[in-house]
């Protein structure tokens, strides 16, 4: 799907093209959803180099993620994607032109969609691509840091669960997720940190002194998401260090009780086999009341054990 965003009296139009149609005058953003091969075909018309495809969009190499040719400015860069309870990575092409900004994305990512409705409702005044594309990474790094607040917050509930709970297994699930989402959220971060210090380097002179300052802001709010984000897997590893330690805890008990139940009942055990054993010489097969006083001996040695345990405290 191609969405163009044009500027039109001083007002920004949102027009749904086709593989027919041409690229409309004034057009500030060209964003390509899920583009099928002729999609490619039509916006390399537009282009001097060659299209990227999927496989090109994630590529880690830092060549293949920030360079320029005739086309401008390429960054490739992966934008937080909550899912459910997960957060995911998703990565965006970007395409800086000095009169266009082109994009090209595989998944539906929710920033897109909130700038998308901010420029239809006028919050955001963008004037050119550049301004258009730190307004993008600005909402990003904001993301990120909510996407931060909201791991705090589930973590201050397992660190409740954790002493609280009896059943730890669904707190080992949850720490789980969120030490897979915190990487995530870390891993944008240091991409999103990557892509801005290249276009900091090598493109400031197409920027304004607002754009630039734009960009410190944002490199200095990354700079200070950082240790937070180190200190979100540092209480990860307290928590799962300690909900181990308690599921070691619970299952000593569990073996604390057979150990006990198994050494109270072997003096009765031992007696019960002493006088279940059938030898003809055995006198006590005579007794009279031999039955009742084996009885007594297995349940005063079972009690006796059993107050010798409470005595010592190992109960």
């Amino acid at each position: 799907m191609i969405t163009a965003y044009v500027y039109e009296d001083r007002k920004l139009a949102v027009r749904e093209l086709n593989v027919e149609d041409s690229l409309p005058d004034s057009t500030i953003w060209l964003d390509l959803y899920k583009p099928e091969d002729d999609e490619r075909i039509w916006l390399s018309k537009f282009s001097v180099e060659e299209v990227p495809d999927e496989e090109d969009m994630n590529e880690i190499e830092a060549s293949a993620r920030f360079y320029q040719n005739s086309d401008g400015l390429h960054i490739n860069s992966l934008f937080p994607q909550r899912v459910g309870q997960e957060v995911r990575a998703v990565n965006i092409s970007f395409n800086l032109r000095d009169n266009v900004l082109i994009t090209m994305r595989e998944e539906d990512v929710g920033l897109v969609r909130l700038l998308r409705n901010y420029l239809r409702l006028g919050r955001l005044e963008v004037n050119t691509p550049q301004e258009l594309f730190i307004e993008l990474f600005t909402l990003k790094v904001d993301y990120l840091s909510d996407l931060i607040e909201d791991v705090y917050t589930v973590l201050d509930n397992v660190g409740h669960q954790v002493f609280e709970s009896e059943e730890l297994d669904d707190v080992f699930k949850m720490i789980t997720l969120q030490e897979d989402s915190n990487g995530k959220i870390r891993l944008s971060l240091l991409d999103t940190q990557r892509s801005l210090r290249y276009i900091q380097r090598y493109y400031r002179r197409n920027l304004s002194d607002d754009d630039m300052k734009e960009l410190r802001e944002m490199l200095a709010d990354i700079e200070s998401l950082m240790p937070h984000s180190q200190f979100i897997f540092d209480k990860l590893n307290f928590l799962l260090d300690a909900a181990m330690g308690f599921s070691g805890l619970q299952q000593n008990k569990i073996i604390k009780i057979f150990s006990v139940a198994a050494v109270v009942f072997l003096p009765p055990t031992l007696i019960a086999s002493s006088y279940g054993m059938n030898f003809v010489n055995m006198p006590e097969l005579q007794w009279e009341y031999g039955y009742p006083l084996a009885i007594l001996m297995m349940l005063a040695s079972a009690v006796g054990t059993y107050l010798f345990f409470k005595r010592k405290r190992w109960l």
